[in-house]
């Protein structure tokens, strides 16, 4: 009796110890019960759950634990991974250990616990709520509960908040994150990551030998290289390292977010966040950052794009398995294209022994170095070589040579310097084959050319004469009179640009020739005035001045940049207009000028509440998060500033003067230049001292403009000389001395919520770090700007809001195989090229004569009399020119205009016989013309 008292004591300790409530088949596995497929047990609290699950399509079935109440079954442990079971397996425990049994009563797996269990002992396995599955033994004679196994000491390719990743210095035993093969087979992949103890830094390897990244060693706080880990107030990274262990865990200010810490699929460490408003798991940070970065990412002889992170294969090779492509799975690379081994005795050297591949990196590190005295000794060692699959060379007579499979070709930008590799084709017959079907393709492909550049080019001149009516016809609106001179190919070096022209005397009659009761301000390129188009419409005229600095470069810069974005929070572009010296610009009228015309004055300012400024800061981070991330172009631009930020009748912030902007191409993401234009007070240390600019840049300056907004100060003219030279230092400090809540305005103290403007303080101290990779992305500045919560104190964590936007995943704009034609298909490509050839040019010819009728019975229409009233409406009719303009866009239709004395005349005075009926607006008539 005294023994099972004991022991109720010791289960009762071990469900508060432990935070769970101990209930028969809900919490627990007891010695006398199992789980089988179609049963779980659940932590206390629900949030986790284990049972048997079959990934994807699969037959197969594994013991695992997932998250219970997340949309998309997320598995974050599996015990059985390299053995699937089928239905009729189950769990149980036996002699103390945790044993998983098939149908047959084979042991499948076990927790394999060395120590000898008496059978009398009571073991029991808990499923805690933190998701760590505990065995333990209820009878020792200690007062709790001694714990014989844990999953947490077992990882598989996930480990949660409270987990362990490192390295036992007692037994050596490595903790390691293995990937899983693909999305839906959880037996290990090719990636793995680990603990390197000995440098105190994490690593990812390629099939457990090939380390391809690592981090920094810890620095106390966090792994540096890893910006996402630093200065967050979502995660709490450790790293202890005593006699016995080193190892690294983290947790969560906020217990309650669902997350994970994952080696994924894609060869990426992952830390990731559950988001209800997504419905969906957001990448907090993931490393390598760039897919491409990954090893062996396209598998053998692939090469990964830099721009959209998909494979293709070399010339001459074809995917593996075009099933695993297809689905994104690029892991088992290419073949050549004819299944053979690379012959070389006995076969003749010839131009096509080798296949040329441009603009790719070299694989990462080659078998054998040589000198030579030119590139054809160097094709020759590589051809004898029967072992040799590729070769390089240089001027300098470098002569590289691979012998082994190609890994991490990467395609590079034609910005990048061009690298050239000559990889070995295969057998003689693949050469001849090949040679044939290449003429075929290179003769079907110059047909096509042909046959496209006919219509692009047709489709051009109709385009061009098109928008030459609509803009003639946009500009008469305004009075004008004369020719319309069309400036639209010296702006954009012959590319349309969807912007109207306008006539320099209409603006001069809209701005009633740039009187000063009409001047607005002084931006830094000339003056800004207000203008008025006839109807009544509002416009905001940008003169630059020819002391400016912008010269015609910058012009053209800012009109060809506007005519491509469109977003809320940017300035519109309503027109330009160059003559002679004159160069201006036309804007959409903002009613309440610049920002800085608020925030600096004393009593203007006093109209910008805390929740107005917090929304004009959310404003202007998703304009340029917009450039930065999401518009067609990848924008820097390098000018942001409190004046640059317009506000309209509303108080919504847009982004404005885009002279000095940079567009940045593929993965380039900075650039130098040795012309440093802009205000010192908002520019980066980088650009201020080397020219250097980048889209961290444009981040460093959000952040000055934060600062500025909360603290009603200018950063250059700061004089708080006793605290520190500017805004910035001075906000360091007082943060640093948890004083930031003194930068506040004392008009906002009133108005403003502690924990925005502490959460607003602490994102634009991390913009303007003066070490380039330190400052978050746009993308992730938006996240934590529009987190919720009430703090952000030590012990709280910024949630997510409605407005992520997920970053870091993988948008695939297509990917590429190239297959080469065999030859016995010559003669079906030859018929297929002809029949192409003739539809092609019988849908030219077709579409011409049908062009052709179209624009004569047009023509034949506008010649005829109508009471000699009726006019296109391009035309001017009884000296008086007519337009039908769209009400929203300023923008001219192109639909011919009739009088009212010849519809009249048509419908007999809209007489009551030629009444149709009525219509949602008004009455319908027939009408007649002569």
């Amino acid at each position: 009796m005294e023994m099972k008292n004991n022991h109720l004591f010791l289960v009762l300790f071990l469900c508060f110890s432990l935070g769970t409530n101990l209930s028969i088949g809900g919490y627990t596995i007891s010695m006398n019960e199992s789980v089988s497929s179609g049963q779980t047990i659940l932590s206390s609290s629900g949030t986790f759950e284990l049972g048997f699950f079959t990934p994807g399509n699969s037959f197969k079935y594994y013991l695992g634990i997932w998250y219970k109440n997340i949309s998309s079954q997320t598995v974050i442990w599996v015990a059985n991974r390299e053995t699937p079971v089928s239905d009729a397996a189950h769990l149980t425990i036996i002699q103390g250990n945790l044993v998983l049994l098939d149908k047959f009563q084979s042991l499948v797996w076990s927790t394999n616990i060395s120590r000898s269990v008496p059978p009398k002992n009571l073991v029991i396995a808990v499923l805690r709520d933190d998701g760590n599955l505990i065995l333990s033994d209820l009878s020792s004679n200690s007062s709790t509960p001694l714990l014989l196994w844990q999953s947490f000491d077992y990882p598989t390719h996930a480990f949660l908040p409270g987990g362990k990743l490192g390295y036992d210095k007692r037994t050596q035993r490595k903790q390691a994150l293995i990937s899983w093969k693909d999305l839906n087979d959880p037996s290990p992949g090719l990636f793995s990551m680990e603990l390197d103890p000995q440098r105190d830094q994490l690593v990812i390897k390629w099939n457990r030998t090939t380390q391809y990244w690592a981090s920094s060693s810890w620095n106390g706080r966090t792994f540096s290289s890893v910006p996402g880990m630093r200065l967050n107030y979502i995660f709490n990274y450790s790293y202890i390292d005593n006699e016995n262990e080193s190892y690294f865990t983290y947790s969560l200010y906020n217990s309650e977010i669902p997350s994970k810490f994952i080696m994924d699929v894609s060869g990426q460490i992952k830390q990731l966040l559950w988001s209800t408003s997504l419905d969906d798991w957001y990448p907090f940070w993931a490393q390598p950052t760039e897919q491409c970065d990954v090893y062996a990412n396209c598998g053998a002889f692939g090469v990964c794009n830099n721009v959209n992170s998909s494979c293709n294969c070399l010339s001459g090779f074809k995917a593996r398995s075009d099933a695993e492509w297809n689905s994104n799975n690029y892991s088992s690379g290419c073949v050549r294209v004819r299944d053979q081994e690379v012959q070389c005795n006995g076969i003749t050297e010839d131009k096509d022994s080798f296949w040329m591949n441009s603009i790719v990196s070299l694989p990462a590190s080659q078998d054998t170095n040589i000198t030579v005295a030119e590139a054809s000794q160097c094709r020759s060692a590589c051809f004898n070589n029967c072992s040799c699959n590729a070769y390089t060379y240089d001027v300098s007579g470098a002569c590289s040579i691979w012998t082994g499979d190609l890994f991490n070709l990467q395609q590079l930008s034609k910005t990048e310097t061009e690298k050239t590799i000559f990889v070995k084709s295969g057998s003689p017959e693949d050469q001849t084959k090949a040679k044939k079907s290449t003429k075929l393709v290179v003769l079907l492909s110059s047909t096509t050319a042909f046959i496209v550049l006919f219509i692009g080019s047709f489709s051009y001149i109709y385009y061009r004469r098109r928008r030459r009516r609509m803009t003639k016809g946009t500009d008469r609106i305004n009075d004008t009179q004369g020719t319309q001179i069309s400036h639209l190919d010296k702006i954009g070096g012959g590319e349309i640009i969807d912007v109207p022209y306008f006539r320099l005397e209409t603006i001069l009659v809209a701005t009633d020739n740039f009187s000063n009761a009409n001047k607005l301000g002084q931006g830094g390129f000339g003056p800004v005035y207000k203008g008025i188009f006839p109807g009544g419409k509002e416009i905001a005229v940008k003169r630059l001045s020819s002391h400016s600095g912008q010269g015609i470069d910058e012009f053209k810069n800012e009109v060809t940049l506007i005519a491509k974005l469109q977003h809320r929070n940017l300035v519109r572009l309503l027109g330009y207009c160059i003559n002679g010296k004159e160069q201006i610009l036309l804007y959409e009228y903002m009613p309440n000028k610049s920002l800085d015309t608020f925030i600096f004055d004393g009593e203007l300012c006093k109209l910008l509440d805390w929740k107005k400024r917090y929304d004009i800061i959310l404003g202007i981070g998703r304009g340029l998060a917009y450039l930065h991330h999401d518009s067609r172009l990848r924008i820097i631009h390098r000018d942001l500033k409190t004046s640059n930020i317009l506000l309209d009748q509303d108080m919504n912030p847009k982004i404005a003067d885009f002279g000095l902007a940079r567009i940045v191409e593929g993965r380039r993401t900075e650039a130098k230049t040795e012309k440093i234009v802009g205000i010192y007070g908002y520019m980066s240390p980088e650009y201020a001292s080397d020219g250097l600019f980048s889209l961290k840049s444009d981040v460093f300056s959000f952040g000055v403009v934060i600062l500025e907004m909360i603290s009603g100060r200018k950063n250059t003219g700061f004089y708080q000389s006793e605290e520190a030279l500017n805004l910035l230092g001075y906000a360091w400090r007082m943060w640093i001395e948890e004083r930031a809540m003194q930068l506040t305005e004392k008009s906002l103290l009133e108005s403003c919520n502690r924990s925005e403007v502490m959460k607003c303080i602490n994102v634009a101290l991390l913009c303007v770090q003066e070490d380039s990779n330190d400052r978050p992305k746009m993308s992730d500045v938006i996240v934590m700007l529009v987190g919720e919560g009430d703090t952000i104190s030590a012990n709280k964590s910024l949630s997510f809001g409605e407005t992520i936007v997920s970053s870091g995943e993988k948008f695939e704009l297509g990917f590429f195989k190239p297959a080469q034609t065999k030859a016995k298909k010559s003669m079906k490509l030859k018929a297929l090229l002809s029949s192409i050839t003739a539809l092609m040019f019988l849908i030219i010819g077709s579409f011409s004569y049908i062009y052709y009728r179209r624009r004569m019975a047009k023509r034949a229409d506008r010649s005829k009399g109508t009471q000699g009233a009726h006019k296109s409406h391009w035309h001017k009719a009884e000296g008086e020119a007519k337009v039908l303009m769209n009400e929203n866009s300023d923008e001219a239709i192109d639909v011919p205009y009739f009088h009212l004395e010849t519809i009249l005349a048509a419908t007999d005075n809209f007489s009551n016989a030629n009444n149709l009926g009525q219509g949602g607006f008004g009455p319908v008539y027939k009408g007649i013309f002569p």
